[in-house]
């Protein structure tokens, strides 16, 4: 690829497409979106079509390079691109990329970044789409720990560039689940998003004080609204702040003692995560994760195809 000429990244994820046309020096030109994500794409070839439409929408030039991560490289997606294993270096990502065996109307060099993972029997862990992110957000010489909320949290730490261990949390789903298949039902009023509260900080402060003592916590939650001491209005906060005080507790437990933490995040989670962060006394630098996804497969891609 001449460096002059401009490239396509997509972060195509479990339920959304997100791509961009791209300039040589990794600035966004155009962006399309959808919810064609990995479930709506079941079966391989049907991605081919829907990446199609997406390059037309975007404008892209007639064979311009595409990258892609996310859960396209999934073993359920469209072509598996294996997993890298800690220790692996961040600036060494694009070295496990794939080539997609795409249709000759689609036109360009299409490749599929890897996910990570972490083959320790103690502690086996994988992730697709945040080393991306990770990517995005460090420098080739970062040490650190990272956080990235979500449905399944990840905690991240980088040494010198290298991701050397990191531990996910099914906190977001978790949530779900409780607030809508137990008990808690009625204690969650229903589509209620957790806000940064007095409840919440409450719940994070339980959770830190007590991480074991979890399900009673919860349990808990539920007989102060029968009693009269909280109201049902504050529950989803109150929760949100239990479970994600326990994944703090847990975090700050395997990697010791903390001063900061570089947070990927937007939008009200974000915010969340803020609180329980800077509560802790913990420096906290927040990128927005989106960003952060975007500024990866640039740098990714650049490596690749030699643009600047």
């Amino acid at each position: 690829m001449n460096p002059a000429e401009r490239f396509v990244v997509v972060d195509w994820g479990t339920s959304s497409f997100r791509g961009w046309l791209m300039s040589a020096d990794g600035e966004a030109l155009a962006e399309s979106r959808g919810g064609e994500g990995m479930l709506h794409c079941a079966g391989g070839a049907s991605f081919a079509p829907v990446l199609r439409d997406h390059l037309a929408r975007l404008g892209a030039p007639e064979a311009a390079p595409v990258l892609i991560c996310g859960m396209a490289g999934a073993r359920q997606g469209w072509v598996e691109a294996p997993y890298l294993k800690t220790p692996t270096r961040l600036d060494a990502l694009h070295e496990g990329a794939i080539r997609v065996d795409a249709p000759s109307d689609i036109g360009g060099d299409i490749r599929i970044l890897p996910g990570i993972a972490q083959g320790r029997a103690d502690a086996p862990d994988v992730m697709r789409g945040e080393e991306t992110q990770l990517l995005g957000v460090t420098e080739p010489d970062f040490s650190g720990l990272v956080c990235i909320p979500g449905t399944h949290s990840k905690w991240i730490r980088i040494e010198d560039g290298r991701i050397v261990e990191f531990s996910t949390y099914m906190t977001g789903e978790l949530f779900s689940v409780i607030a809508q298949h137990s008990i808690l039902l009625h204690a969650v009023e229903a589509a209620a998003s957790p806000a940064d509260s007095q409840p919440f900080r409450d719940g994070v402060s339980t959770a830190l004080a007590a991480p074991t003592a979890l399900t009673a916590s919860l349990f808990r939650l539920r007989a102060a609204q029968l009693l009269g001491f909280e109201q049902r209005a504050d529950g989803a906060a109150r929760l949100s702040g239990l479970l994600i005080g326990s994944e703090l507790a847990d975090a700050m437990g395997r990697h010791g003692s903390l001063r900061s933490v570089r947070l990927i995040a937007a939008g009200a989670l974000g915010r969340l995560y803020e609180s329980a962060l800077g509560a802790q006394g913990l420096d906290v630098t927040t990128v927005d994760a989106e960003q952060a996804s975007r500024r990866g497969l640039a740098k990714a891609a650049q490596k690749i195809w030699g643009a600047r």
